[in-house]
């Protein structure tokens, strides 16, 4: 049995919502036992509507916050109600391949010792038939912790975990744009084992916002306190961390419609 933990917010769409919640149950070969739903704060009418509609055919545990906290927060917070070890993680605006959960779930019966696991995710615009581009990671856990140094290596839409390993590592934390990417880390840091399949079983909604949601000023101020925590715990070294900041200033501090274009192109 296992938990699936995803957060809402207001400016969710709940058809894209509904959606991710058909992927969830109706079209799972494996259905999880329960749904924890994080309410970040006040929803729109929409949403709200959406979420009640599926209170009687769906095992949905709801977690209301009264106001914004942030996904880091939220997060952390919903899987506190977690009630099971093994925890998938979900987007509310992501489709899950109908054996995501089967394939994930035998891999942690034949590999015991893992705690963190992910897979290659298929990315898509409007049409989930439509595929942009494979995000594909490394699968091996050495390969892994490398990749880390350099760049998030887990998708984290994708992730299942087990509960008491995250806990373990401090739970997430509320960190702008890289909740999930800091506690990979600091899971890896403290030796638990991790894993990327070789497969796509989560359909990604990029949309035409992706690029500008971790844009500007603000997000490189985020990149730089992340990358010093990164140096903190010693997952890099004052090389890596000089070099990180370099090559991340330019694509946060880029103009938006410069970087449309080169991913446009590497998308191709």
């Amino acid at each position: 049995m296992f938990s699936v933990l995803l957060s809402v917010y207001s400016k969710e769409k709940p058809e894209y919502l509904e959606k991710a919640l058909q992927s969830i149950w109706d079209n799972q070969t494996v259905r999880p036992a329960e749904i924890v739903l994080v309410k970040d704060g006040p929803l729109t009418k929409g949403l709200e509507d959406l979420i009640n509609s599926h209170l009687n055919d769906k095992p949905l545990k709801i977690i209301p916050l009264k106001n914004n906290v942030g996904l880091g927060r939220a997060l952390a917070i919903g899987l506190e109600h977690c009630s099971y070890e093994i925890v998938a993680r979900m987007d509310a605006d992501d489709i899950a391949a109908k054996d995501r959960f089967k394939k994930q779930l035998e891999y942690f019966e034949y590999f015991p010792d893992t705690a963190l696991l992910s897979s290659d995710i298929a990315e898509f615009d409007v049409d989930p038939s439509l595929i942009k581009s494979i995000r594909s990671l490394p699968k091996t856990h050495d390969k892994i912790i490398q990749f880390a140094k350099r760049r998030n290596p887990m998708n984290h839409m994708a992730v299942m975990f087990r509960k008491s390993a995250v806990i373990e590592a401090g739970n997430y934390q509320a960190f702008q744009g890289y909740e999930d990417y800091y506690l990979w880390v600091r899971m890896l840091q403290k030796g638990f084992r991790s894993a990327n399949l070789d497969e796509n079983l989560i359909y990604a909604r990029v949309g035409n916002n992706m690029i500008s949601r971790r844009q500007g000023l603000h997000f490189f101020k985020e990149e730089l306190r992340l990358q010093k925590e990164f140096l903190n715990i010693h997952m890099i070294n004052h090389f890596e961390y000089l070099r990180n900041i370099i090559l991340r200033a330019f694509p946060r501090l880029m103009p938006v419609f410069v970087l449309k274009i080169i991913y446009k192109t590497l998308r191709k």
